[in-house]
């Protein structure tokens, strides 16, 4: 029998104590303080750094409630397992399996007769069938799968009896419509108990209380508790120095070059993640390290969520059990699984924040006693600022905020539905219980009569259409019974919007993983493209798949995925910019500044080095065309959409066309006449009077709105993708959208799913919130217009991303270098 398993003279402190030290462990002071929390009927949130007993946490919470209430073993009848007690959300569904293992090991050690199980997109059908009937004592599920128990009204029995549910990596749901979805799911389970406990776990979060409130809002009944655990975890952070740096650096033109040093710091441990910023990264990278090493073939392997569930179970598998010297990754190992195994990350790229470095640089040394550490490789040297600047940010412990959603229709819409379908509501109770969700505090009656009407009978436009027609109103009750509806509901519950996407498999039917259709339909047969780590060729698209072959030589291409483009954080943004203005002051401050010393002495020589309370603006011209360069380290995002509104701005003054490009730290502007940007800044070209119409005019709003509206419309439940095996084409699902939103803006203008589309253009895609801001900024700043020589080497990568659009007979690469060059001999000849 296990030592672990308890006898009826010890107390449940003891019995916990004790699998603890069998572990070789002790329990932490934060952790005791969450499990009296808990014991007390406390609601909270516990945030604590990765790898630092989170889990076990808040896990041992429930289990010392139970040992409490049921403290002679010999009672205990593993046959009459206890009912479903927890709930434990899980943000992704391929966490399920290394969490489930994670929360049976105090229950196999300590003999508890409890049930533990998953349920997601990924469990049999069989045991789904099976949780119908009777729920695991604890279950660990995502956000879809719980809202899609809640249409399953034999299920709300079972649920009313829960005791608690626990939001694992809430800070990776707090501010998506993810987030907004538990919040709905956890309104409905208030409701069922209105004493159920509600625990998130989190990491690397810099809003705390907003995220505590989001989580557990309106529970007047119960005291909420936010309780922080380890905050700095020992990390080590280190630079792979270019051998060479360059003073004239463009994006990306130094990543596979540092391949030796890379694969030199690899060959010094046993196991690493090295993490890319983008699926098409990573790909690259594996291929690279194979060619440096070919003996590693086997070694080392490759993980981001387009490979085969298959692919990515066997990695990780490999990870733990130490069989792997490194794997070449995504944000897909961001979180929660557990690989003690790992002692160095390699983050290729700037991260883009504060809070995703450390929380990567925590996957190596994943216990609260270990140093975790972390080696940056710069893809342009001016990213050693960012690291540098990073590094400033967690030492001062500013971490990112994750800005909320406020009241998001199409999700509320989606919400309505499901209750509907699992047993009916009346308005008046199902209003009550939205509003106790966080983000539908302030949730109207006008909005919410909009949303009733929206989902009886598809609003004013669309009542002559029965498939709008999806809930009926039967003695002032609403609810669901065409069985058509139910179905397509269920299959398409969710959040998540992505393009279109087609498997990828070998010719004998072996699945490598998923593309994206408007990738693949860009190549045709013959073609040869890099894939889950391999080097393929398409042979034909058949049945929603792309059968392929292996294949030998050069790719043609590299898959490209959406939704790769990281912004650079508000927080790191800031602290770029001091780093920058301690350069002007000649303080060079750690190894990455004084590597970059050169460049940036260069850059005060010919222009300035701006200060924080400066905007440096630059004036060049070159043989294709006149250039205006501005300074205003905000990031991508930000920067496409000040770019766009300056050239708005600046064309209503003078007639004058414009192109233009972006990076994390500036801005370049192009015309094939000179630029009179005095006259612009002195007719208010960063005036933040009337700016969000400028930015909705200037960004093309409508076609932006429209591709927005798209994902609105998928959640709202207006277009289904099809049913698996059956999809619908990305360009299909566009041209039903596109048509409703042309129907609504001239028969329902007042359409408040329109307004969504138009809000969210403006908040996620332009960041206009930041925007604003940082126009605030500038308005305040000094402005600074220089007319160098040449072109400074913070002008030099923006210049060279205005070529890549330029048709050309030759390379990119031989025309920048001998740029470089050029630039090179006139910083020598000063």
């Amino acid at each position: 029998m296990n030592s672990s398993i308890p006898t009826k003279r010890e107390t449940p402190s003891q019995i916990v104590d004790r699998f603890f030290a069998s572990v070789g462990w002790k329990p932490f002071a934060f952790q005791r303080t969450v499990w009296r929390s808990y014991r007390d009927g406390c609601s909270g949130l516990l945030h604590s750094a990765t790898g630092t007993g989170k889990t076990l946490g808040v896990w041992m919470g429930p289990i010392l409630n139970w040992l409490q209430k049921n403290p002679d073993p010999s009672k205990w009848n593993p046959k009459r397992p206890p009912a479903v007690r927890v709930l434990w959300v899980t943000p992704l569904r391929a966490l399920a399996g290394d969490t489930e293992s994670s929360l049976r090991a105090p229950l196999d050690s300590l003999g508890l007769p409890w049930t533990l199980e998953s349920r997601t997109g990924d469990s049999k059908q069989s045991m789904k069938a099976r949780q119908l009937k009777k729920l695991p004592t604890a279950l660990v599920t995502t956000p879809e799968s719980l809202s899609l128990m809640l249409t399953h009204k034999d299920l709300m029995g079972q649920l009313s009896e829960l005791e608690a549910v626990i939001v694992d990596e809430w800070h990776e749901l707090l501010g998506t419509k993810r987030g907004i979805q538990t919040e709905l799911a956890l309104s409905r389970l208030k409701s069922l108990n209105p004493n159920l406990r509600i625990w998130g776990v989190s990491a690397t979060l810099g809003n705390l209380q907003e995220a505590c409130d989001a989580l557990v809002s309106d529970q007047s009944n119960q005291q909420i508790r936010i309780v922080e655990g380890f905050k700095n975890k020992k990390v080590k952070f280190q630079s792979l120095i270019p051998s060479q740096m360059d003073r004239f650096p463009w994006s990306g033109h130094i990543g596979t070059r540092m391949v030796p040093q890379v694969v030199e710091l690899l060959d010094s441990v046993n196991s690493a993640l090295v993490f890319a910023n983008t699926r098409s990264q990573t790909e690259i990278w594996y291929q690279h390290l194979l060619k440096q090493k070919p003996e590693w073939a086997g070694q080392i392997a490759i993980h981001h969520g387009s490979l085969d569930m298959s692919v990515r179970q066997w990695v990780e598998e490999g990870l733990r059990g130490g069989k792997l010297r490194a794997v070449v990754c995504t944000s897909s190992l961001d979180l929660g699984v557990d690989f003690t195994a790992v002692d160095l990350v390699i983050q290729i790229g700037s991260p883009k924040g504060a809070a995703r470095l450390l929380q990567r640089a925590g996957r190596s040394g994943h216990q609260p006693d270990a140093t975790s550490r972390l080696a940056f490789v710069p893809t342009n040297t001016i990213e050693l600022i960012e690291l540098a600047a990073a590094q400033d940010s967690i030492r001062n412990g500013k971490l990112e905020a994750r800005p909320m959603l406020d009241k998001p229709l199409d999700v509320l819409a989606q919400h309505v539905v499901t209750i509907a379908i699992g047993g009916g509501f009346t308005s008046d109770e199902l209003l009550k219980e939205v509003r106790t969700a966080h983000a539908y505090r302030s949730l109207t009656e006008i909005e919410w009569k909009w949303v009733l009407d929206f989902v009886v009978r598809g609003g004013e436009s669309l009542d002559a259409y029965p498939d709008f027609h999806r809930v009926e109103i039967s003695d002032e009750r609403y609810q669901v019974t065409q069985r058509r509806t139910i179905t397509n509901h269920r299959m398409n519950i969710g959040t998540i919007v992505a393009d279109a996407s087609m498997q990828v498999k070998f010719l004998k039917g072996k699945t490598l993983g998923t593309a994206e259709e408007s990738f693949l339909s860009r190549i045709k047969p013959g073609e040869k493209f890099l894939f889950a780590g391999r080097l393929v060729e398409l042979v034909r698209v058949k049945d929603n798949a792309a059968y392929v072959r292996r294949a030998t030589g050069k790719p043609d291409t590299v898959p490209r995925w959406m939704g790769s483009r990281m912004p650079l954080s508000t927080e790191l943004s800031q602290a770029l910019r001091q780093r920058i203005q301690q350069a002007s002051e000649g303080q060079y401050i750690g190894r990455e500044m004084k590597a970059l010393r050169p460049l940036l002495e260069l850059q005060s020589q010919w222009s300035t080095l701006p200060r924080e309370d400066e905007l440096l603006m630059e004036k060049t011209k070159t043989r294709g065309g006149f250039h205006l360069f501005l300074f205003p380290f905000e990031g991508r995002l930000v920067h496409e959409g000040m770019a766009a509104l300056f050239a708005h701005r600046m064309s209503k003054l003078r007639k004058q066309s414009f192109s233009m490009a972006c990076n994390d730290h500036g801005i370049v502007l192009q015309s094939p006449t000179e630029i009179q940007v005095e006259q612009a800044v002195t007719a208010g070209v960063f005036a933040t009077g009337d700016a969000a119409a400028d930015i909705l005019e200037s960004m093309n709003s409508t076609s932006m709105a429209k591709r927005q509206f798209r994902q609105i419309a998928r959640v709202a439940g207006l277009i289904h993708p099809g049913l698996p095996g059956r999809r619908k084409s990305a360009n299909h699902l566009q041209a039903i959208s596109n048509l409703f939103f042309d129907v609504f803006c001239q028969y329902d203008p007042q359409n408040m799913l329109l307004e969504q589309s138009r809000r969210e253009v403006l908040e996620q895609q332009l960041e206009s919130t930041r925007l604003l801001a940082a126009l605030r900024r500038i308005e305040a700043s000094r402005i600074i217009i220089n007319e160098p020589e040449r072109v400074t080497p913070l002008a030099f990568g923006l210049l060279v991303d205005k070529l890549r659009e330029r048709v050309s007979s030759e390379t990119l690469a031989d025309r920048v270098r001998r740029m470089q060059e050029d630039l090179e001999r006139a910083a020598e000849g000063n």
